[in-house]
């Protein structure tokens, strides 16, 4: 029997699948087997701190000498600041079933320091959701990514939160505001342009989409739509897989003025007649500023049909303790 080259290109895939679902599986493996051994080693720590008066706690006598013997008997990896975080990690989780298993450990080393129970629980569904590596994981923490999307909800809402993840069913739970945009690593002392603004975004993609939230998808910058003979040009434009729209995106470097989102309606009426498709649903509009003034916001966007939201960004982390009082407040204050 003849072998065409097609059935040769179909054997190779298929032995290429094996081979990457065996390598996988044996990351899986090793990496549970990792988890376990920490976790094992920090409930030894822990019950035999139980047994005697001394806590083995950064800086005391007994982790230094736990560290010191097991570096000399077992080689690298058992440096106190590890062996300290293997305590960590048992007081935390002290239920095996209870330990996020699809995470590597330097996933539950970021987790371990979230002190904020709720917040832990957000992070752990949605870095194994979303297949964050520990770098972005460390990224939504430092950011405040559950604070931030926690002062847009009731009390219900947060433990929902940290109960099931960032589920979004609308676009108001796609849009976040503040947009936190510090990985563009703007100086403070930099008089930064719209255009400058736009070309450090693509820059840094990867970073913005994170920063953007699930489901967005990179469409086109500057997109231009042309009505008779006058352009214009629409700085950014995604595509929200989960809710099947076009998310179009201005940027100002200043406050909001009441021309921006009359501009912003004719794009957004302009994609729905010319670029939406079957299935696709109103697109979204989101005009990322610097600042607004809320009142002329509301007068400026009274009687407008389609979803313009006028998000701030901000080009340097949040105050997270701030951030945090404000979510505790939330939750004390709701009934």
């Amino acid at each position: 029997m003849k072998i065409t080259q097609r059935k040769y290109n179909q054997l190779i895939k298929n032995i290429g699948i094996t081979i990457s679902n065996a390598r996988q599986q044996a990351v899986h493996a090793v990496n549970i087997s990792l988890l376990k051994s920490n976790w094992e080693i920090g409930r030894h720590i822990v019950e035999f701190e139980q047994e005697g008066n001394e806590r083995a706690e950064y800086g005391s006598e007994l982790l230094e000498r736990i560290s010191k013997d097991l570096q000399q008997n077992y080689g690298k990896g058992f440096g106190r600041r590890n062996v300290l975080d293997m305590r960590r990690f048992y007081l935390t989780y002290q239920k095996w079933q209870a330990v996020p298993a699809k995470l590597g450990w330097t996933h539950i080393v970021t987790l371990l320091g979230v002190s904020n129970e709720l917040a832990r629980k957000f992070y752990e569904i949605e870095c194994a959701r979303s297949n964050w590596g520990y770098r972005e994981l460390q990224r939504q923490v430092n950011a405040s990514l559950f604070e931030r999307l926690a002062l847009s909800k009731d009390k219900k809402g947060i433990l929902q939160l940290a109960k099931k993840g960032h589920i979004i069913t609308d676009a108001t739970e796609a849009i976040k505001d503040p947009y936190i945009l510090d990985f563009l690593k703007i100086p403070q002392s930099n008089k930064v342009t719209e255009k400058h603004l736009e070309q450090k975004i693509i820059d840094n993609l990867q970073m913005f989409l994170l920063e953007l939230g699930k489901g967005f998808t990179f469409v086109a910058r500057q997109y231009k739509l042309s009505l008779r003979n006058k352009h214009f040009y629409i700085d950014l434009v995604f595509y929200h897989r989960i809710l099947r729209c076009f998310i179009l995106i201005d940027l100002k470097i200043k406050e909001v003025e009441h021309n921006d989102i009359g501009q912003m309606n004719m794009y957004l009426n302009y994609f729905k007649k010319e670029e939406n498709v079957a299935g696709d649903a109103e697109p979204i509009g989101i005009i990322l500023s610097t600042d607004n003034d809320e009142v002329m916001v509301e007068f400026a966007m009274g009687g407008l049909s389609n979803k313009i939201f006028i998000s701030k960004y901000q080009l340097y982390l949040p105050d997270k303790k701030l951030l945090q009082r404000k979510v505790k407040s939330l939750l004390h204050s709701i009934k």
